[in-house]
């Protein structure tokens, strides 16, 4: 068996992930990465996007959402506003609010309405993770 890295993942709710995994894969803002066992320590800010996992054959998608990670000690730590397992993801809602945002991109770019452009692309990206996540199998 090759040797594993401890994962956590721990939002403002608690941990959702605490597990020996053989990779992980995150979404940081200088780009994705990948750690795997005894990876030399380092820092990253998250952004939202596709958290994968290998355990073995097995392998596991969360959606996440902003936040930090911590690769120490053979241990990666993410601290994230957000977790959801692709499996658990509602995906005819997550369309909806893919639609939602869109259109409410569209309304900003037409001035036509007040609309806080952050927080609708905040909303976009995290209705795109969702349906990534839920597809990622």
């Amino acid at each position: 068996m090759a040797q594993q890295i401890r994962l956590e993942v721990v939002t403002p709710t608690g941990a959702v992930v605490n597990d020996d995994v053989d990779i992980v894969n995150a979404p940081g803002y200088g780009g994705d990465f990948g750690v795997l066992a005894n990876h030399a320590p380092f820092l990253s800010t998250i952004k939202i996007g596709l958290l994968s996992y290998e355990q073995g054959k097995k392998r596991e998608n969360l959606m996440i959402s902003g936040g930090f990670c911590e690769v120490s000690n053979n241990k990666i730590t993410f601290l994230v506003e957000s977790a959801e397992f692709g499996t658990k993801i509602d995906v005819d809602r997550a369309m909806k609010a893919k639609e939602r945002a869109e259109k409410r991109l569209a309304q900003a770019a037409q001035k036509s309405e007040s609309i806080n452009r952050a927080r609708a692309e905040a909303a976009l990206q995290r209705a795109m993770a969702r349906i990534k996540a839920s597809k990622a199998m």
